[in-house]
């Protein structure tokens, strides 16, 4: 039975019925009363800003607005291609990461369909599938990593999509190359698989796989990535995918002609081809990762084992606190982190030496207060 079209009010048009149980994604706040230079820890956004070759790049292209940016994408296609050895032909460029996901959801998923997401995932995912009138299946995970048993196990004949970060956020978490090959393995070839490498540029684990190499010789396979986090430019909103012809083929049927800006794409150009400066980030992120860990662990919480540029906490297993309580607190001193992956836990950008710091003395004294 069809569902009705959603009206707000009893006036006015009437929106189509798959979008009366989805609510607005809200961003991680950035503004804090009192403070005007708050430690926002909410976003995953890089306290090492980008490389002053993209800022240089970034003004160049200041003498170029009054033109169209080349809707074929090209030489930004071209860099990517060149720094991790696929061929531009196989590269679609969005803005962000975000979008191209969107775009292949509105290419691929119908009414009725199932796409399936892991228990921790990208709140954008399920509002993509829900809009295209599909059912969002959870698959649960090992802990707070991603099992792949339950994502094969939750397949059916309805499943259109599957769609896994890795590493995951909220948990920072990631699987190995053998568990990306086996859950290659098991999905079917009439089922996109999508995956998220959107902190892939973040892992220094050996045994970790983006699954690029894969996308040659399977034509479900999409593996997205983003300029917003390891590269900093957030604020100019750019990502790319690289999957077979035959999908970028239908995603370009609904992609806007203009769909990233010039500006932006020349920045991100010059900063995927700074490679030092994205190792620089890369190592700095470790050494503060592996001074956070042990840290928050020392003042009693449990903490995910991280290998991204955030960490997710588990405020209320210490008796008396609450996410709520630790996240109001944590305001009061300036900082600001993001509830996330469930009940009890805050998720925090992994900053500079002092925004940490400021994270940890404000986590210690909660508890101090507490008492």
């Amino acid at each position: 039975m069809t569902k009705p079209r959603v009206k707000a009010s009893d006036k006015g048009v009437a929106a189509q019925p798959s979008l009366a149980d989805i609510e607005p994604y809200q961003q991680g706040k950035s503004r804090l009363e009192n403070f005007e230079q708050p430690v926002r820890l909410s976003s995953n956004e890089s306290s090492y800003g980008c490389s002053p070759m993209a800022t240089e790049a970034f003004l160049r292209a200041q003498h170029e607005l009054h033109r169209y940016p080349d809707g074929s994408q090209l030489n930004l296609r071209e860099a990517v291609a060149e720094i991790h050895n696929v061929s531009p032909a196989q590269i679609v460029c969005g803005n962000g990461s975000e979008e191209l996901i969107g775009l292949c959801t509105r290419s691929f998923v119908s009414s009725g369909d199932e796409v399936i997401l892991t228990r921790n995932h990208f709140v954008m995912c399920p509002i993509y599938a829900r809009a295209q009138g599909a059912d969002v299946i959870l698959a649960d995970e090992a802990g707070d990593v991603i099992d792949v048993d339950q994502i094969l196990a939750a397949i059916t004949d309805r499943t259109r999509m599957v769609i896994v970060a890795n590493p995951n956020n909220p948990t920072g978490t990631y699987f190995n190359a053998s568990e990306l090959e086996r859950l290659i393995s098991g999905v079917p070839e009439s089922i996109l698989l999508i995956l998220d490498g959107a902190y892939a540029e973040y892992v220094t684990a050996a045994d970790y796989n983006d699954g690029l190499g894969y996308v040659s010789d399977h034509i479900n396979i999409v593996v997205t990535h983003t300029f917003s986090k390891i590269y900093g430019l957030a604020a100019l909103r750019v990502g790319w995918a690289c999957a077979d012809q035959s999908v970028l083929q239908e995603i370009n049927k609904l992609r806007t002609p203009f769909n990233v800006n010039g500006p932006a794409m020349a920045a991100a150009v010059a900063a995927i081809r700074d490679q030092a400066f994205v190792e620089k980030v890369r190592d700095a992120n470790r050494k503060e990762l592996d001074w956070i860990l042990p840290a928050v662990r020392g003042l009693g919480f449990v903490v995910t084992d991280s290998v991204a540029n955030f960490y997710l906490v588990d405020i209320a297993i210490v008796e008396g606190a609450t996410s709520e309580g630790a996240a109001s607190y944590l305001e009061s001193c300036g900082v600001i982190p993001r509830p996330g992956g469930g009940d009890g836990r805050l998720r925090l950008t992994v900053g500079n030496r002092e925004e940490n710091e400021a994270a940890m003395n404000a986590l210690e004294a909660y508890l101090e207060q507490l008492k």
